[in-house]
């Protein structure tokens, strides 16, 4: 018996797919970046085939949700309503960065045979500017390894770091952005579906078996970090508004 995904992405608008071992049952996606919230719960009831205010009760196994990097306003509906769900439905929930997601779609056009080796620069738009970036390995056909740390940066820094002539591909959604200073973009894809592959392939690393269905809830929460499962959210960059430590007395 397969395992069904809900997957979620809240990265760059709001992204969901419904994913029944190998095969993509359902997927659909909003693209503004401010409504994420009004648009999450319904595109999920789409990829599910339940009309809204229905309990999706029995529609998926497991939950996998984007944990960035991404704004502060988009990550948080996405991982808040992934929560709720696994809460009222009874299922596990797990974390998966979006750059790792950019990396392994990227890795299934330039290295579908999963060679050991293959490595990518995996890019999304941060704003402001600047770009969230990491650097991976192909770790098998189905999963990827972070090679340094997710970091915001602006291309120039990036180009410091990684040259333009270095022969790294440049991948996922803002590969071609600033291409002009940190070299030439290769690959964008950037498939919600492919949040199951690479959490099945670490459920399969933390319980040393192909887990299925309420086997998922074997992995312990302690393990989800190890395996690169956790649901940090991964911000990158401090608050626009922060509080100040310092007090100021009213009598002067």
């Amino acid at each position: 018996m397969s395992t069904r995904f809900l997957c979620i992405d809240t990265a760059m608008g709001s992204r969901v797919a419904l994913v029944d071992g190998d095969e993509v049952k359902a997927a659909a996606q909003a693209l503004s970046a401010r409504a994420h919230a009004e648009a999450l719960m319904g595109l999920i009831h789409e990829v599910c085939g339940r009309p809204e205010g229905e309990s999706l009760k029995g529609c998926f196994d497991a939950i996998v949700v984007g944990r960035g990097p991404a704004p502060f306003t988009g990550l948080r509906a996405g991982l808040v309503t992934a929560q709720a769900l696994g809460f009222s439905c009874s299922v596990p929930v797990y974390g998966v960065s979006a750059l790792d997601l950019a990396a392994r779609c990227a890795l299934d056009q330039l290295d579908p045979a999963g060679q050991q080796g293959s490595e990518v620069l995996a890019l999304l738009d941060a704003r402001r500017k600047e770009l969230y970036a990491a650097r991976f390995r192909a770790q098998g056909t189905d999963d990827v390894q972070l090679l340094d740390e997710y970091q915001v940066v602006a291309p120039a820094d990036l180009a410091a770091q990684v040259p333009p002539t270095e022969e790294l591909p440049r991948v996922g959604p803002a590969a071609s952005l600033y291409s002009e200073v940190v070299g030439a973009g290769q690959v964008e894809a950037y498939e919600v579906a492919g949040l199951a592959r690479i959490a099945q392939a670490r459920l399969g690393g933390a319980t040393g078996m192909e887990p299925e269905g309420s086997q998922l809830a074997a992995v312990e929460a302690a393990k989800l970090a190890e395996f690169n499962l956790e649901l940090t959210p991964l911000y990158l960059r401090r608050p626009d508004v922060q509080v100040s430590k310092s007090t100021k007395s009213a009598l002067g």
